[in-house]
């Protein structure tokens, strides 16, 4: 073999990966089939947030090489999947990516191999839908190769934990195959924890996820009636915080983004109603809350126009970031999407501005960020702080605007709206 390890997809798990498995001396091959992505890398560009291109260059100079080719694949010790599981029509994980690296792997596979799966999805993926076909040319799992499950943890735009310093869940197949894939992990990772088998690191995952969905949902239900009654949910959240034990902060706003809140605990759902045939009731109900944030948000902007006697319909509304976490150019679920669609479904104008995003799709038009943000904010009839990037100055942002509303609950100014 001349490759420690290849990592199919070189996205926001698959890069990180491989930085930390190179630095660590191991030889590492990249598979993707964008060639785009695979121009890039080669030649230094990064095309996501958590590397830069001077990531890319040290990553080229410990021996990295990205690739279409996929005999490449046969060259190495271990595959480690890290391809996307985007949200299907029937509220389960769209598992063709996987299925598709799977088999780009089985045609590759050979004795002694070892095969991780660290794309989100449903229990028994690992066991019911990659190994039969990897098995399919005769090569049996747990016997022949190793298999496992290691759920990814990639925090994007997370300055403190990463790749390294991250807690790495390993579920196998087999005991022998949990293992495998933990001295694999250990060479990279400062600590790996075994699970009881692939089922459970599957589930673990989601647990994690499914966790913050519930009680960022329980914070967006109680933002609703704390605002009616009068009662300002973010000082609530801050006296609670004080205790020292038996809990944990979550905090509202406009909606949930991302690539795991507000797609993985679906999986789950998805999973139980499936084999048990009944619902995942606290999983659906914190979707239905957390789904209608977006369309709440529009309402309460449109109360504080009704305020001044300004109908929404014809209004200018700024939109102050669109990603879904601060400081990152991430756009996927962000809650910034719907909103603007509600918005503009209620006749406003939708500006926007965003340092780290230079053009938006929304619902088909293609949107610019405003250059001028002083003139934009003296111009908008409402200005509205989706996502507080460090680079705003909320409180001068929001003493410039006509009209100020927060839903991230960080501006001080008197006379700014907050959810």
């Amino acid at each position: 073999m001349t490759a420690d390890v290849v990592v199919l997809g070189l996205g926001y798990v698959g890069l990180p990966l491989a930085q930390e498995a190179a630095r660590a001396g191991l030889s590492v091959i990249g598979f993707d089939i964008n060639d785009a992505v695979v121009n890039g890398l080669n030649e230094g560009r990064s095309h996501v947030d958590d590397l830069s291109d001077d990531d890319i260059a040290e990553l080229l100079r410990h021996g990295f090489r990205a690739t279409t080719d996929e005999s490449a694949i046969a060259e190495a010790d271990a595959a480690v999947i890290c391809v996307p599981t985007p949200l299907a029509e029937d509220g389960g994980p769209d598992l063709r990516p996987v299925i598709s690296a799977t088999r780009t792997i089985a045609r590759q596979l050979h004795p002694g191999m070892l095969v991780v799966l660290e794309s989100t999805t449903y229990p028994g993926t690992t066991e019911e839908v990659v190994r039969p076909i990897l098995e399919e040319g005769g090569l049996v799992a747990g016997r022949d190769f190793a298999l496992a499950f290691s759920p990814e943890r990639i925090d994007p735009g997370n300055p403190v934990y990463g790749m390294k310093n991250t807690p790495k869940v390993v579920g196998g197949l087999t005991p022998e195959c949990t293992d495998r894939a933990a001295a694999f992990y250990g060479r990279f990772v400062d600590t790996v924890v075994p699970a009881k088998g692939t089922r459970e690191a599957e589930t673990a995952k989601l647990l994690e996820n499914t966790y913050r969905h519930i009680n960022i949902a329980l914070v967006n239900e109680m933002a609703r009636f704390c605002h009616e009654l009068g009662i300002d949910l973010w000082n609530v959240i801050e006296m609670a915080k004080t205790k020292p034990f038996g809990f944990q902060a979550f905090y509202p706003g406009p909606g949930v983004g991302g690539h795991c809140i507000p797609i993985d605990p679906n999986y789950l759902s998805y999973n139980v109603r499936a084999r048990l045939g009944y619902p995942f009731r606290f999983v659906e109900l914190a979707q239905e809350i957390n789904a209608t944030m977006p369309a709440y948000v529009a309402r309460r902007a449109q109360d504080i126009l009704n305020e001044d006697s300004i109908a929404m319909r014809g209004s200018t509304i700024l939109m102050l970031g669109v990603t879904y976490k601060p400081d990152i150019a991430d756009q996927r679920e962000s809650p910034a999407v719907p909103l603007a669609k509600q918005l503009m479904r209620m006749g406003a104008e939708v500006r926007y501005h965003d340092p780290n995003v230079a053009t938006w799709d929304v619902n088909g038009t293609e949107l610019t960020s405003v250059t001028d943000l002083d003139e934009a904010l003296a111009s908008a009839d409402l200005t509205l702080l989706v996502q507080n990037h460090k680079t705003y100055d909320v409180d001068a942002l929001a003493a410039s605007a006509k009209r100020f509303f927060d839903t991230k609950g960080v501006v001080t100014a008197p006379g700014a709206h907050r959810l």
